[in-house]
């Protein structure tokens, strides 16, 4: 007689069953990634971007339940986009925005308040948009890096907005409670966008990576995408910053 473990009559739930999932810049990435782990995990997602073609692949690709297309960085298109949700959602994430480098000397005031309003201002923007979205216990999850800790010429304002990251996000993780607001910090991922910051220098940056990581190999989308998940399940995690950069830091 066939004898069946414990284990095939309590099979895990999904860990997200029945909530939904936010994705400021959802068409790519990380963003997508995270969006499509989630959905393995019993969740849906609502997709925003600039590229209404670009979303439409990806809310195949996840199974999602809608998109949205605007740009995240226009005040009255983000108030409008939260304000047309046909209810409370469980999650946000932020991804959307790119760094900006360059010498700091050689940037003009827009410049600068460009740069810092992609990260810094966009996570308050929509922090002030997640106070009445999320459900309590749900999560605001922001996106950041660690290539830029190591302050050196040529990285801009990146430095400034890297090191402040980690604050805001503790203190709007005390303004937002029970809403809980966590950060991830990223090294190197091997995403879109990583290609066209890089163009040709990719595949050199990709062996570099491969040769010096302790881990041997190259961070993709679909690992920051499982940190994001355990951020969002584990509902003990609020106003910290997760470093996940396959031992980049630790080799320079």
């Amino acid at each position: 007689m066939r004898v069946e473990s414990p284990a095939a009559y309590n099979p895990r739930a999904p860990a997200l069953l029945g909530q939904t999932l936010v994705v400021i810049g959802g068409s790519a990435g990380i963003g997508l990634a995270t969006a499509k782990h989630a959905r393995a995990e019993g969740a849906r997602a609502i997709l925003t971007g600039r590229d209404p073609e670009r979303l439409r692949t990806a809310a195949t690709e996840a199974d999602a339940l809608s998109t949205a297309a605007f740009d995240a960085n226009e005040p009255e298109q983000l108030e409008e986009f939260f304000g047309q949700l046909p209810g409370p959602v469980d999650h946000v994430m932020v991804t959307a925005g790119q760094p900006s480098y360059g010498r700091l000397l050689d940037m003009d005031c827009d410049q600068a308040r460009r740069a810092i309003s992609g990260h810094m201002v966009l996570a308050l923007e929509v922090a002030r948009h997640a106070a009445d979205a999320v459900r309590p216990g749900g999560t605001l999850l922001l996106l950041g890096g660690t290539g830029a800790r190591r302050v050196r010429a040529g990285l801009g304002i990146a430095p400034a907005t890297t090191a402040a990251m980690p604050a805001l996000t503790a203190g709007l993780a005390l303004e937002l409670a029970p809403v809980r607001v966590n950060l991830i910090a990223a090294g190197f991922v091997d995403t879109p966008l990583s290609a066209r910051l890089l163009g040709d220098g990719l595949d050199a940056r990709r062996e570099e990576l491969r040769s010096t990581l302790p881990i041997g190999r190259v961070v993709g989308p679909a690992d920051v995408a499982a940190l994001a998940v355990h951020i969002m399940t584990n509902t003990a995690l609020t106003g910290a910053t997760y470093d996940i950069d396959g031992g980049q830091q630790l080799v320079g």
